[in-house]
């Protein structure tokens, strides 16, 4: 190992997360520590002039400083606090950054949507489970944005961050979350998807055997649900989940009320609510493009900004 240890801390829209990591003998991300805190800060953020709510704030800084907890816990020579689109998007972002400064003499920093989709490919690129694939697709969708990439020859050729993520679709589509998903929301949500990526100009212009690669809580809850009904742990499935698989989830889902919803094994209560809807985006990203799976990957984000600071600290 290199000796040196970084802790990342991803604010998201929906979850707040950390890892903690070194790296390995072949010069791999080693990850030491992973938590996920649901949060939930971007309530709102559908909104033309989102904003934080109190309550939200609140939540975010809790996690903040539980995760920072942890960092010190291994002795992180470097951590980094990054946001991404709630608090990028939201006009008191700058209010929960200052509160975060105030409470644990760390700084935020934000990431535009660039950053944050050129960094989630960093990241891909370290999965040795994805070592053999040169021409692939990733599709990571969080509660604010989705982040669309293409890789050919394991270099990025589109990079775009859409404003798909499943709290702000759900917001804007779904009028009562408690509710089973009736069939005319499934099919609002899916035109705005296949809208809002037309009008990206992102192409699925890569050879037909080019794998797409789902990152972020949609396809990981699936694998997990899997996991959990097989009676098996998260690691020992396949990270293959098919796209008729999604189809049944989202059929079976769908239908709950969210009490019901929330009681079903292997997905998280706090994301009982969007989890539809994000099930219909990446299905109705699935048909756009031709996909009959997506081969799921945690290296995503966070392992890109270890990837980046490990380098840093190697060369110091």
């Amino acid at each position: 190992m290199s000796g040196a240890t970084v802790a990342i801390i991803d604010i998201g829209s929906n979850s707040i997360k950390t890892l903690i990591a070194t790296r390995g003998n072949q010069g791999e991300i080693l990850p030491l520590h992973t938590r996920t805190i649901d949060a939930r800060i971007s309530a709102g953020i559908s909104r033309t002039s989102p904003r934080l709510s109190e309550e939200g704030m609140a939540r975010g800084l809790e996690a903040v400083q539980s995760l920072l907890v942890d960092a010190d816990a291994y002795s992180a020579s470097t951590v980094l606090l990054v946001a991404t689109s709630a608090v990028r998007d939201a006009q008191n972002g700058t209010e929960f950054r200052r509160r975060v400064l105030d409470a644990t003499g760390r700084e935020i920093r934000i990431l535009t949507g660039d950053e944050e989709a050129n960094l989630i490919g960093r990241g891909l690129t370290a999965d040795p489970a994805l070592t053999g694939l040169q021409d692939f697709y990733v599709f990571d969708l969080g509660g604010g944005s989705l982040e669309c990439l293409a890789f050919r020859d394991r270099r990025i050729e589109q990079a775009v961050s859409l404003q798909l993520g499943c709290v702000r679709l759900t917001e804007r589509f779904v009028a009562d979350p408690t509710a089973p998903l009736d069939v005319a929301t499934r099919q609002r949500v899916a035109a705005h998807t296949r809208a809002v990526l037309a009008e990206s100009g992102f192409t699925f212009s890569l050879p037909p055997h080019a794998v797409a690669v789902g990152t972020g809580g949609t396809v990981t809850t699936a694998r997990s649900i899997a996991a959990t009904r097989r009676g098996k742990e998260f690691d020992t499935t396949d990270p293959v989940i098919a796209v008729s698989d999604l189809r049944g989830l989202l059929d079976e889902l769908g239908a709950m009320p969210l009490p019901e919803r929330k009681q079903v094994p292997g997905l998280p209560p706090p994301r009982a609510d969007v989890y539809p809807v994000a099930l219909i985006t990446l299905i109705t990203i699935a048909e756009l493009g031709g996909f009959s799976a997506y081969h799921n990957s945690v290296y995503n984000l966070r392992y890109g900004l270890a990837d980046q600071a490990l380098g840093a600290a190697i060369v110091r």
